[in-house]
C-alpha cells in the first residue's frame, strides 16, 4: 500500500529531474554546436539544423574583363560561384531586385548584351559578342543548398586575438584567491556562530541573513570609496588584485557563512563534546573534526564562488581596471566582439571558452553539491 502510494511521487521526481537536466544541457550543447559551425550557416539557421542542408542567398563577383578568353568568335569569362563549397545552385540572378529569377542552366540577358549562364554545380559563363571592358566583374546572385560545414575557425580567431592568454591568467589570478579566501574566513565564522556561545551571536546570525539580500550594485560604489580612502591613507594603489580579492570576499561572505553555519550546526554534538573531554580546544576541534566533516559544504560554496568570480565583469572593471595588462577574460572577449556587435559569429566560441574552466570545476565537485546544500537544512544548532 505504501509502495503504491509512493510510486506516482517517485515518477514525478524522476521526470522533474530529467526535465531539469535537459533544460541545463540543451543550451550548453547548442552553444558547442554553434561554435563549431561555419559562420555563414550560423547566420541563417539555428544550431538544431546543423546536420541538415541549409539554403543560403549568396553573392559572387565574377573576375574582371582581363580574364576573358576568345572561343569561336565569342568572348567568355568562366568559373564557378561555389568555390569548392560542395553545394548545389537552385536559382540565380544578376541584380539584387531579382536574385532568383533564373533556374540553373537558363541563360540571362545582361543589360549590356552579355549572356550569363549558371549551372547547378556552380559553373558559370559570361558570353559576349564583343570584347568586354571594365575592371570590376559582374555580380552573380544565387541561392545554393549547402551541406553542413564544421570548422575551428571561430576558435582560432578568438585564441589568436591579442591579449587572450594574459587575460586568461588574470581571470585565474582573480578567481582562485577570491574563492579560497572567503572559504577560510567563513569557515571560522561559521564554526563560531554554530558552536561557540558568546553575547550577540543571534544578532550576528540575523545580520548575515540580512546581508544575503543586499544587491551588489547598491554596495559597490560605497565599498569602492571606502577602499580608495583606506588605500590613500596607507599609500596603497587603488587598482590591485588585493582590492578585488577583498571585494569578492565581502560579497561572498554572507552566503558562505550562512551555508557553512547551517551545515556545521547539523553535525553531531557528541563528537565535539567527546573532543572537549579529551582536552581539545576549539581550534583543534575546528581543524581536526569540523573541517574534514564539512568538506561537502565547502565544495558546494567553492562551486558558487568560483563561477561568480570567473564570470564577473563589473567588479573586475571597477576594482582592477580595464587596461590591457589588467583586463580579465570576460572583458577581453567583450572588446573582441566590438561595441556594435561586430564579429558576432565568434560569440559562441568565446562563450564556450569562458565556460570550460567552470565546467571542469563543477564536474569535479558536483557530487558534493547536493550533499552540501541539503545537509543541515532540517536540524539546526
Amino acid at each position: 500500500m505504501i509502495a503504491s502510494s509512493r510510486s506516482p511521487l517517485i515518477w514525478v521526481v524522476h521526470i522533474s529531474v530529467i526535465l531539469l537536466v535537459v533544460l541545463w544541457t540543451l543550451p550548453t550543447a547548442g552553444l558547442l554546436i554553434s561554435s563549431l559551425r561555419d559562420k555563414d550557416q550560423l547566420a541563417v539557421s539555428g544550431w538544431w539544423t546543423a546536420l541538415s542542408t541549409s539554403s543560403q542567398n549568396l553573392v559572387f563577383r565574377a573576375p574582371g574583363a582581363d580574364t576573358q578568353v576568345e572561343k569561336d568568335g565569342k568572348f567568355v569569362i568562366a568559373g564557378t560561384v561555389l568555390e569548392g563549397q560542395g553545394a548545389q545552385v537552385s536559382a540565380f540572378g544578376f541584380n539584387s531586385r531579382a536574385p532568383t529569377a533564373f533556374k540553373p542552366g537558363e541563360t540571362a540577358e545582361l543589360n549590356d548584351g552579355e549572356k550569363l549562364t549558371v549551372q547547378a554545380d556552380g559553373a558559370f559563363q559570361i558570353v559576349s559578342d564583343t570584347a568586354m571592358e571594365g575592371s570590376r566583374g559582374q555580380r552573380i546572385f544565387y541561392t545554393a543548398a549547402i551541406p553542413p560545414r564544421f570548422t575551428f575557425d571561430n576558435y582560432r580567431e578568438v585564441m589568436r586575438a591579442a591579449g587572450i592568454g594574459a587575460s586568461f591568467i588574470n581571470s585565474l589570478t582573480v578567481a582562485i584567491p577570491a574563492t579560497i579566501i572567503p572559504i577560510l574566513v567563513a569557515a571560522f565564522a561559521a564554526y563560531a556562530l554554530a558552536w561557540m556561545k558568546f553575547p550577540g551571536r543571534a544578532i550576528l546570525i540575523a545580520v548575515v541573513v540580512g546581508l544575503l539580500v543586499v544587491p551588489l550594485q547598491m554596495s559597490l560604489i560605497p565599498l569602492l570609496k571606502l577602499y580608495n580612502g583606506v588605500g590613500a591613507f596607507l599609500g596603497v594603489p587603488a587598482k590591485t588584485y588585493v582590492g578585488i580579492w577583498l571585494a569578492h570576499m565581502g560579497f561572498g561572505l554572507p552566503l558562505a557563512i550562512y551555508l557553512l553555519r547551517n551545515y556545521m550546526a547539523g553535525l553531531p554534538r557528541e563528537i565535539m563534546e567527546s573532543a572537549r573531554v579529551d582536552g581539545a580546544s576549539d581550534f583543534d576541534i575546528f581543524i581536526k573534526i569540523i573541517l574534514p566533516l564539512s568538506f561537502p559544504a565547502l565544495a558546494s560554496f567553492s562551486i558558487f564562488q568560483f563561477l561568480w568570480t570567473w564570470n564577473d565583469l563589473l567588479v573586475a572593471m571597477v576594482f582592477l581596471g580595464t587596461g590591457n595588462n589588467e583586463l580579465v577574460l570576460t572583458g577581453r572577449l567583450v572588446n573582441l566582439l566590438g561595441s556594435r556587435g561586430g564579429n558576432w559569429e565568434i560569440l559562441t566560441a568565446s562563450a564556450f571558452i569562458t565556460i570550460i574552466v567552470p565546467l571542469i570545476v563543477f564536474f569535479t565537485l558536483q557530487r558534493y553539491l547536493v550533499r552540501g546544500l541539503l545537509a543541515g537544512s532540517v536540524k539546526g544548532g
